[in-house]
């Protein structure tokens, strides 16, 4: 990738109406667009991180035997009247329109019941159980504040992932499977040691529900929590009765700002009931499935991040998810100079790792604050000055901590 090929330009301020910390950033950097309040367009560095983050879910997903599909995103009123999770009243975050025809139509806003019909067609017997399916796919949801840049958007990709399982004993060992899974991919995503799994309430079909909540001063929930022992309650939950159930005490925990990442929900057989979704046990008796439901939002957890690890300069990517691993940056125009860079380039991809070459004409101040924006990892520069001691500048992005090497040296340090 060279900076001159891709047609996004960095900025020196936001917006004036982008409130947001994360939208702000991502914005100057050029990787999100602002289409309207609450909905962004990821342009093509924004969408290699968010495709990246996108990888580590699915093959977290896939370890844990999920089977990815695809829904449709239009959703038949028809199948949510059964649960009377049309009705405005119950579920306020619908859009909705009318076909041609002057039939009502929705646009999915989670897909519990459009999944329960389906599978109601291919269940029918103890041993098509259990399984996981999940799916990456758009939803809407008619926000009504919608100010938290991309961590609370009224259009967004939804990692959502069910589970139907022949019994409460075999929901709950696959809830606890799913539990385990978000930690991995919080910690692969250089957030776990900033993410507390949350009790929270449970709805109508268990005692708890569990968030995984990210310390972020730009969160919109206050979360109690003891640190010395991993310990996390949402505010909803906080009293007496929940403390004494978990065998804790009240002055161990602070409160704290966080930003939700993920939840997970135990569904009962609610959406089975209402849609069919039966199956004949060994005993011939017929029995609903039991399901569950577990999202993580991709954009959001990108914004989270960005909310928890930028700096004064600008973004800070986690290496994992980074459009590049490095950022090689010649000062001026020196044909030595940029034929260093352009070699150092081509080595680097050579071995496998993502690179980025700044090859504008621009200036050496723009350059290397640019760099500094865009949030790479690692950055090299490339001058007369450092040619003139056959090394190169080699600076790790997180810590700005910068040291002199040789190209072979430098390449070779990236690719480990």
């Amino acid at each position: 990738m060279k900076l001159s090929k891709i047609f996004t330009k960095t900025r020196k301020d936001a917006p004036s109406d982008e409130q947001a910390k994360n939208a702000q950033l991502l914005i100057r950097a050029g990787y999100i667009h602002k289409e309207m309040a609450g909905v962004y367009s990821y342009m093509p560095l924004g969408w290699m991180v968010l495709n990246n983050i996108i990888q580590i879910i699915s093959e977290e997903m896939n370890a844990i035997g999920g089977l990815e599909l695809q829904m449709s995103g239009l959703q038949d009123p028809k199948l949510w009247q059964k649960t009377d999770e049309w009705n405005d009243e119950v579920v306020d975050v619908w859009f909705k329109s009318k076909l041609k025809n002057d039939q009502d139509i929705g646009f999915g806003y989670t897909h519990e019941a459009a999944l329960a019909n389906a599978m109601a067609h291919y269940v029918g017997s103890y041993k098509d159980l259990p399984f996981l399916a999940y799916q990456f796919q758009t939803k809407f949801r008619n926000e009504v504040r919608a100010k938290s840049g991309v961590m609370r958007t009224r259009e967004f990709i939804m990692k959502d992932l069910y589970s139907f399982a022949r019994s409460d004993q075999e929901h709950q060992e696959i809830y606890d499977k799913v539990k385990d899974s978000y930690v991995k991919i919080f910690d692969r995503l250089g957030i776990g040691d900033k993410t507390y799994m949350t009790y929270a309430s449970g709805g109508s079909f268990s005692e708890f529900s569990h968030e995984f909540q990210t310390l972020a001063d730009a969160g919109e929930d206050e979360v109690y929590l003891d640190e010395a022992n991993s310990l996390a309650i949402n505010k909803e939950v906080f009293n007496q009765k929940v403390l004494d159930q978990l065998s804790a005490k009240r002055e161990q925990f602070t409160p704290h700002k966080m930003a939700e990442v993920g939840n997970i929900f135990s569904l009962g057989t609610k959406y089975s009931d209402a849609h069919g979704l039966m199956f004949t046990d060994k005993d011939g008796s017929h029995k609903p499935v039991v399901m569950g439901s577990y999202g993580i939002g991709p954009a959001r957890v990108m914004g989270v991040i960005v909310e928890q690890m930028s700096d004064d300069m600008g973004l800070v990517w986690p290496k994992e998810i980074a459009p590049a691993q490095v950022l090689i940056v010649p000062i001026g125009n020196d044909k030595d100079v940029q034929a260093t860079a352009e070699s150092i380039y081509k080595e680097i991809e050579k071995q496998g790792v993502r690179a980025l070459l700044d090859d504008r004409d621009v200036s050496p101040g723009q350059a290397l604050a640019d760099s500094e924006l865009l949030g790479v990892p690692a950055r090299i520069v490339v001058s007369n000055k450092t040619l003139a001691e056959d090394k190169v500048e080699l600076m790790d992005r997180k810590s700005l901590k910068t040291k002199l090497l040789s190209a072979e040296l430098a390449v070779k340090e990236l690719s480990i």
